[in-house]
């Protein structure tokens, strides 16, 4: 599996974009370059303190949460109506939550900067793993929660990932 990767990408990391002749391998600045070549999708807020305020919100999400995503593993396949979240964990979703609450607030919705941006999609496999395992949320986080994962691109997204076989092979393999 480690060859397949390195012909995908040197570093060894994915997810990888390849567009033309510019390989990017890390998800913000993959999110960057969109916001770069596609300015017109608005990827990035307009005003300067927004697109500040939803790099720092991106790059929080891209760099931290490590808890969350160890005791909330992404599983597009199964939902928990009771799930026992590892106490280590608590305080990142807490953090969420605030995030969420702050960007709605103060950028009024529907999305967290308005309307959809890098920050949605950072937060989008959150909003899978919010659902996954029945985090309580209070109703203006569980509409923008839902709103998320009816995201058109969501929905290829899970398509995709409920399509995939239960056991993959190659990562079987020990390294």
């Amino acid at each position: 599996m480690r060859q397949e990767l390195l012909l995908l990408s040197s570093s060894v990391l994915v997810p990888r974009l390849t567009h033309h002749n510019v390989t990017v391998w890390d998800t913000l600045a993959i999110a960057e370059y969109l916001a770069e070549i596609v300015p017109e999708a608005n990827l990035l807020p307009i005003d300067i303190r927004g697109r500040a305020h939803c790099r720092a919100v991106s790059g929080e999400m891209h760099s931290g949460f490590h808890n969350l995503r160890s005791a909330l593993p992404m599983n597009l396949k199964s939902t928990h109506e009771a799930f026992n979240i590892f106490t280590g964990a608590k305080p990142g979703i807490e953090r969420i939550k605030t995030i969420w609450t702050e960007c709605l607030e103060s950028y009024g919705g529907p999305y967290l900067f308005g309307t959809p941006s890098v920050a949605d999609a950072m937060y989008a496999p959150v909003c899978t793993r919010f659902h996954t395992y029945s985090i309580a949320l209070e109703p203006k986080l569980a509409a923008y929660c839902k709103r998320v994962l009816e995201w058109p691109l969501m929905q290829e997204w899970k398509a995709a990932a409920l399509a995939e076989p239960e056991e993959l092979l190659e990562l079987e393999v020990e390294f």
